[in-house]
């Protein structure tokens, strides 16, 4: 049985403020760190013995090469190298690959071995300043194995960013168009409130808004975003608007949609959904809760129309 079988579904776990996790680790050196991510953005682990590794000239060094899967041409991304291990030539042998969708952009990570699916609430997710200090860090967030091990969460954004920035949001497209909306006062005179924990997907979002001449603010997680909000008391109702991702540590975006459409003072301030978790379930349960709109993060240039869309 593959340990991802047993996955949950995805709208049982955000009506509960939890995830699921596939751990797993990049090499077998004993001291080896676990890692982890969300269930929804894996597909399946293959053997790397199974498959030949077709290799790309003058690509990027992390990216190994390429396998042909069910008739999918799927990149092969060395997240070992990524995070500074190296594996020998009988490592790679005895080695995985995690397949991913990523917005709907398949690739294949190179791991050692998946160790097991866990459920968490995410306020057992934490993300120490630490994380936050060096611009290029990799690590997001954590949380603890039930033997106390620590657990973490990559910026698998970062990663894709790095290796196929092809796959990401263009932050420049359509700059000259965004120039010619017709703004809402509000929206002109106001300042849209953002929760969103990765620094890629920060620094894109960032430039959209300043490509836009348009204030934003941004808060690390979900419960920073909501604990701000609530501080302003009758004053919120001038949100023009508020974006939130869904993966997220302290609060995920569902509850924080959940939690400001439950409150008569933010009920009617309209929320979009950016994020990579793009699956269908995901976007009907956003809508349930109340959200205005969903957006996939590689069309983050979009954001501000669609802003603007639902202001109306």
């Amino acid at each position: 049985m593959s340990v991802l079988d047993n996955v949950d579904a995805a709208t049982n776990l955000a009506k509960n403020n939890e995830l699921q996790l596939l751990v797993f680790r990049i090499n077998d050196k004993k001291d080896s760190a676990y890692y982890a991510i969300n269930v929804f953005k894996t597909r399946e682990v293959v053997e790397s013995k199974n498959h030949f590794l077709t290799q790309i000239p003058s690509a990027n060094p992390l990216l190994e090469g390429t396998i042909m899967l069910r008739g999918l041409q799927i990149p092969i991304l060395d997240l070992p190298t990524w995070l500074g291990s190296t594996l020998s030539k009988e490592d790679v042998k005895k080695s995985n690959i995690l397949i991913c969708d990523f917005n709907g952009v398949i690739i294949g990570l190179r791991i050692m071995s998946a160790f097991r699916v866990i459920k968490k609430n995410w306020n057992e997710m934490h993300a120490p300043d630490s994380y936050r200090l060096k611009e290029n860090g990799v690590v997001m967030n954590d949380t603890r194995l039930e033997d106390g091990s620590l657990c973490l969460i990559l910026d698998y954004e970062k990663l894709l960013a790095d290796v196929l920035p092809q796959a990401m949001v263009d932050v420049f497209a359509d700059t000259n168009n965004l120039l010619k909306l017709d703004i809402p006062a509000s929206l002109k005179n106001g300042t849209v409130l953002i929760a969103e924990d990765s620094r890629t997907a920060q620094r894109h979002l960032i430039q959209i808004f300043e490509n836009a001449n348009i204030d934003m603010k941004l808060f690390n997680d979900g419960q920073k975003l909501v604990d701000y909000i609530f501080s302003l008391g009758e004053a919120a109702k001038d949100i023009p608007a508020i974006v939130t991702d869904i993966e997220m540590p302290e609060m995920s975006g569902f509850t924080v949609i959940k939690t400001l459409k439950a409150n008569p003072i933010t009920k009617d301030i309209p929320i979009i959904v950016n994020s990579s978790m793009t699956g269908d379930n995901n976007k009907r349960e956003a809508e349930v809760l109340g959200a205005d709109s969903f957006i996939d993060k590689t069309k983050s240039h979009n954001i501000i129309p669609l802003i603007i869309s639902v202001m109306k």
